[in-house]
């Protein structure tokens, strides 16, 4: 049966479709002995079951085998070999020029062209039951000139497992966050190629690396995480053309790692702070904020209200609160010194774990870091003293129906980390200037809620209505070795989500949305920085029981992500990836979409389960070029659209600067 059959006849042919597809999987699925899921009461007896809402709880789904594909149906996986799992994302510069992040496909077949390189083994580890064993290992300075380094992650797993963090230090300093795919009964393998050239200070220099990824093994969880991380090194022309690396890097971690153990902070338990002695010749200071949820807090963008946390507790249970609106804010001596709206990463176990296979989510496997630019603050940092620099993540506190303000905390838990990227002056130079001036900090919340009954009485529904807006503008007039002027940070950001839990806390829906707008200019020339971003999200989701308490699980799941860099980012923007254009071009583009849909089905005695889930995703690199008429104007550099089906790519089309790579259809494969 090929794709596009499954999709001829118009939405109900594709229901009865999707529907002898989960017949075909029944009975080659077996069930999770631990399987959890939403609750249905039992009137009889006098004890609740442990509950949580139905994200989460669909989130426990992960591990269950529904993995062996029927060899009547041509839309479903090859199990001869390991299921290949990506991230769609731009290419990234190696050696041999743009390679896609999946580290398979070179973009560019010129072996003439390719820059000298060296290349080091920086892990090979299996991690199995590895909560409090991270991967410790000795890293020293390959013996080779390079301006440019990109690590390749390489994972191959089979069997049980749910999805994990793993991250990954250089000493104290996180240097990149990322997440595992749910594996199949016959294997994945995933790869993933990053850009790690920001943190060249350090890398010219021995470091202890720490690789931290939780998992357990055992006779449930039965898959083990091989893993193989590598370092290339090389020199690039586009290293002139691009930003120069910081000179210093200061974590704002637990700093364990001369213990040999993972130094990020656990929120709220810890306080997220560090006293820091700082240099007194920096020219320009960027904080850069890191942050995963966890717990309660993994679906926080459909957390409800705090007030009704309670609302369904005669039926469902307690839900996760403090609203579905978070900020991320960094304080430097107890003064805001800005914010993060974080982007909602949604990971391969999550909402319905069908969603995620062989398309993983928006940023589920390189979690990106917010860049704050506090050169503002240099005057005051410079002055010999320690400063304290703390980060925090906050919700809504509300009054039920109409009031809401920031809360002090959140529900449990986020893993936080941080660092300062600093570009220094001379040694003995001494910055200076003035302390930055006062600004207004309250942001605007309009807040209302209402709930409803039912017919007996019984609470049935809440919907909610949310809109946030802050505003933040800090300035200050810096003198630095080379330099002086008024340095700002400006931001503007605003949130919206309409949301709703009905059938007595077992459906979602939430439409959510964060935009914003982040500049920043410095003390000398080419000292400026702009980031606008927008983060869409539809999802509605719904967990039901028949008569005979089958359980069934459906989702659908839309997202997008948009970002526009201009100027001197920390991070990189893409465009290294493309020399011959990124001379022309003042900034990038990356914009995305991604639309899912799932359904999970589980009869009464947990016998066996089934799924079946299809993933659309469109995403676009693009140039910005600046007219004299202060027109902006975007070229398109990379463009892939791919859609997947039952573990299958079934549709992959990738365009390179106008150059058709791929174009393969389910039928023409």
């Amino acid at each position: 049966m090929s794709f596009s059959n499954l999709m001829s006849g118009g939405p109900r042919a594709l229901i009865a479709k999707l529907t002898l597809v989960v017949a075909l999987l029944i009975g080659l699925s077996l069930a999770h002995p631990d399987l959890r899921y939403p609750p249905r009461r039992v009137a009889e007896k006098s004890v609740k079951s442990p509950r949580s809402r139905p994200l989460a709880k669909f989130r426990e789904l992960a591990a269950r085998d529904v993995d062996e594909p029927s060899a009547d149906n041509s839309a479903l996986a090859d199990t001869s070999t390991p299921l290949e799992c990506f991230q769609v994302t731009e290419p990234v510069l190696t050696p041999q020029g743009p390679a896609l992040s999946d580290g398979v496909t070179a973009l560019r077949a010129d072996p003439a062209s390719a820059e000298a390189e060296c290349t080091v083994v920086l892990m090979e580890h299996s991690f199995a039951n590895s909560y409090g064993a991270p991967f410790v290992g000795n890293y020293t300075p390959p013996d080779c000139a390079f301006d440019h380094v990109t690590i390749n992650f390489t994972v191959l797993v089979k069997g049980r497992q749910y999805d994990r963090t793993g991250v990954m230090y250089l000493g104290d300093t996180e240097v990149w966050r990322t997440s595992t795919a749910e594996p199949t009964s016959y294997g994945i393998r995933w790869v993933w190629l990053k850009d790690m050239t920001p943190y060249t200070s350090m890398w010219k220099s021995p470091q202890t690396l720490i690789f931290d990824l939780e998992s357990i093994v055992d006779d449930t969880y039965t898959g083990i995480l091989n893993t193989t991380l590598t370092a290339t090194f090389f020199t690039s022309p586009a290293a002139a053309e691009g930003p120069t690396p910081a000179d210093m890097i200061i974590p704002i971690s637990e700093r364990t790692g001369t213990t040999g153990e993972p130094s990020q902070f656990t929120y709220p338990a810890q306080v997220a702070s560090n006293k820091v002695s700082f240099p007194q010749n920096a020219n320009r200071a960027v904080f850069t904020v890191d942050v995963k949820a966890q717990g309660n807090e993994e679906f926080w963008w459909s957390n409800v209200p705090q007030s009704a946390i309670n609302t369904f507790e005669a039926d469902y249970g307690t839900y996760p609160g403090y609203s579905p609106f978070r900020e991320v804010q960094v304080l430097i001596d107890g003064k805001l010194a800005g914010v993060d709206w974080p982007f909602p990463v949604i990971y391969t176990g999550g909402v319905v774990p069908q969603l995620h296979r062989p398309i993983v989510g928006i940023e589920a496997f390189d979690i990106k870091e917010h860049e704050i630019d506090i050169t503002p603050w240099l005057p005051v940092l410079s002055d010999g003293a320690d400063h304290t620099f703390t980060i925090q993540v906050v919700g809504l506190d509300d009054d039920g129906s109409s009031s809401a303000t920031l809360s002090t905390t959140t529900d449990d838990e986020w893993y936080i980390t941080g660092k300062i990227f600093l570009w220094l002056d001379d040694e003995g130079s001494i910055t200076t200037g003035e302390a930055p001036a006062p600004y207004d900090t309250d942001p605007t919340i309009v807040f209302s809620q209402t709930i409803t009954q039912n017919s007996t009485g019984g609470n049935d529904t809440i919907d909610y209505t949310i809109a946030v807006t802050r505003t933040l503008n800090i300035s200050a007039h810096v003198k630095t070795q080379n330099g002086e002027g008024m340095a700002t940070w400006s931001q503007s950001l605003s949130y919206s989500n309409n949301g709703g839990v009905y059938a007595a806390g077992y459906d979602n829906i939430n439409t959510f949305l964060i935009s914003g707008a982040d500049s920043a200019t410095g003390a000398g020339p080419d000292a400026s920085y702009s980031m606008s971003y927008s983060y869409p999200l539809y999802c509605g989701s719904s967990a039901e029981y028949s008569p005979e308490d089958d359980l069934t699980l459906r989702a659908a799941l839309n997202q997008s992500s948009r970002r526009e860099v201009r100027g001197r980012a920390v991070f990189p923007t893409g465009l290294d990836a493309f020399p011959d254009a990124a001379a022309s071009l003042a900034g990038s583009v990356r914009s995305t979409w991604r639309n899912g849909t799932a359904l999970y089905q589980r009869p009464a005695d947990n016998s066996y389960s089934t799924g079946v889930g299809e993933t659309h995703q469109v995403f676009t690199f693009a140039g910005l070029a600046d007219s004299d008429d202060g027109a902006s104007a975007t070229t398109e550099l990379y463009h892939r659209d791919v859609s997947a089906f039952n573990d299958t790519v079934v549709r992959n089309l990738a365009v390179l600067g106008g150059r058709v790579l791929a174009n393969v259809t389910l039928d023409e494969a």
